[in-house]
């Protein structure tokens, strides 16, 4: 019997179980949240985001998960700066040109803000006379960064990026730091 474990990764939480040693104890780790030996992060979501990260104690699993061959879609709550325009969304829906080559079109949609989010703490950093909104973007790659590269590569920077869900598996309900233990056959 293997497990899975959903855990929503709060903001500045690096996605490892120990730190660089010349940061010991200035950052906050997955091993301040989770202690359950064995449990290792099937794939990756960088300190500055947030949201939906899966940990196993089954190396098989760990690899079908985070292996790009098996393209789990992954979808993200994206803040952005400025007013998303439909052009922006066209050109995420196709396939946005990066550095290190085209991604793969993307599902992408302009919603308003969730009322269910909670606050980052800290908060994003605002300008008072420009306006933020809100994306749902859903993408089956995993290259470095790609969610705030490909928004940024439109015009329209990320403040703040929630991953919301891997594959079959929901953030739901579950807040900053809480974690829920599933079992698999």
């Amino acid at each position: 019997m293997s497990h899975l474990l959903l855990f929503n990764k709060p903001f500045n939480v690096l996605c490892q179980f120990t730190d660089e040693p010349q940061y010991k104890g200035q950052r906050e780790t997955l091993a301040d949240y989770i202690q359950r030996p064995g449990f290792y992060a099937a794939g990756r979501l960088d300190r500055d985001s947030e949201g939906l990260l899966l940990l196993t104690d089954d190396g098989k699993l760990q690899h079908q998960i985070a292996d790009p061959k098996h393209k789990q879609p992954k979808t993200y709550l994206v803040q952005v700066e400025g007013e998303l325009t439909k052009q922006a969304i066209q050109q995420l829906q196709q396939g946005v040109e990066l550095k290190d080559g085209l991604t793969q079109p993307a599902k992408a949609r302009k919603m308003p803000e969730p009322k269910w989010l909670w606050p980052r703490n800290p908060p994003i950093r605002e300008r008072k006379n420009i306006p933020t909104s809100w994306l749902e973007l859903t993408i089956t790659e995993g290259k470095n960064r790609q969610v705030r590269r490909m928004t940024a590569a439109v015009g329209f920077p990320t403040l703040r990026l929630i991953r919301t869900r891997i594959g079959d598996y929901q953030l739901k309900n579950l807040q900053p730091g809480e974690s829920i233990l599933l079992e698999k056959s």
